[in-house]
């Protein structure tokens, strides 16, 4: 039986972030610098991140040697620009292959990435967050407002160029792995980046008179998105100031004040031979009290026809409630009454 090729060496021992918990951790990258708002994303910084997203996540290593990737992204015009200073060069001065390159298309549309498709015109400041400061003497809040991301699609083409199919394909290969669920992502400043694969085409010279070489072009459709720190805002919100007043310690003799005490109502409900619910609109705040009960057993208490408890001792009455009150009788042959002590709000 054989043995697999790749194996783990080294295996976590902690289970990897998920739902609240990943999202808490990509916040923290995000503001691992000390600063409360987002990295700035430009161009520059779009293009550098999908060269190194080929450089690690698209590795060809044949015969043990890591194919070379050229370390710039370079279009058709430039390309014999940059062919006298590249590191993989015969004696001749001559392109040696394999060897992977980047090429950018020079267009940048409006993008198409769903999570950040504008909604509101004119670019308004958003709520980001709400930063407490201190300067030693008041203690206050910042409001960070940032607009929203300018989402954009650009168009790369990587192209391996080889003299054997065996490195064709094995780049196929890792290409074909890595976008089997169509899209990949890749982290530029902390932000997850995704990028869709798009058409695979052969630009292969197959002139018996020259020398034999593949070429296969990759296209790949990168949906990112602009942030340009100069475009935040920060503005101060509410600020508290400390006061300390000094003040002379004198016994001064005060009377006490008098507590008036509220002396409750007292209202009486009757229920009449044959009669076990009775209804009283209230159009004040007040609290009432269970006085005394005569010929009830239980009780139960409503209030706007939702049920409040049985046999409780206080109920809490607010303005336009409707108190409905039904009772078990103990001989429903005598009328019953029940004494209610209501204390205004």
């Amino acid at each position: 039986m054989p043995l697999p090729k790749k194996v783990k060496k080294n295996i976590s021992l902690t289970d990897p972030e998920i739902l609240i918990g990943r999202r808490r951790e990509l916040l923290e990258k995000i503001n691992k610098d000390g600063t409360y708002l987002p990295k700035s994303i430009l161009h520059a910084d779009l293009d550098g991140g999908f060269l190194n997203f080929v450089k690690e996540d698209l590795k060809l290593v044949v015969d043990g040697k890591t194919v070379p990737t050229v370390d710039i992204i370079i279009t058709t015009q430039n390309w014999a620009q940059f062919t006298q200073t590249w590191s993989f060069q015969n004696q001749d001065k001559n392109i040696e292959p394999p060897f992977v390159t980047v090429v950018r298309t020079p267009e940048v549309k409006y993008g198409t990435n769903p999570s950040t498709l504008y909604t509101i015109p004119n670019r308004r400041q958003y709520f980001y967050a709400q930063v407490p400061t201190w300067d030693g003497q008041r203690s206050g809040m910042d409001i960070y407002k940032i607009p929203q991301p300018v989402p954009i699609d650009i168009t790369f083409q990587v192209k391996i160029v080889c003299n054997r199919m065996r490195e064709l394909n094995t780049f196929n290969k890792i290409v074909l792995e890595k976008f089997s669920s169509r899209q990949a992502y890749t982290v530029i400043k902390g932000h997850y980046i995704p990028i869709i694969m798009g058409n695979i085409t052969d630009e292969s010279v197959m002139d018996l008179e020259k020398r034999k070489y593949y070429i296969q072009s990759y296209e790949f459709i990168m949906m990112g998105f602009l942030i340009d720190e100069d475009e935040f805002i920060v503005s101060p919100a509410v600020s508290r100031v400390l006061q300390v007043f000094e003040t002379e310690n004198k016994d001064s003799k005060r009377q006490p004040k008098k507590i008036l005490e509220e002396t409750p109502e007292k209202i009486q409900a009757i229920f009449y031979s044959g009669v076990t619910t009775t209804h009283q609109l209230f159009d004040y705040t007040t609290n009432i009290t269970i006085g005394k009960l005569d010929n009830i057993d239980t009780y139960d208490i409503f209030i706007n026809n939702y049920y409040y408890g049985t046999d409780i001792s206080e109920i809490q009455i607010n303005n336009g409630d409707v108190l409905k009150i039904t009772i078990t009788k103990t001989d429903i042959t005598k009328e019953s009454t029940m004494e209610l002590l209501s204390l205004l709000i």
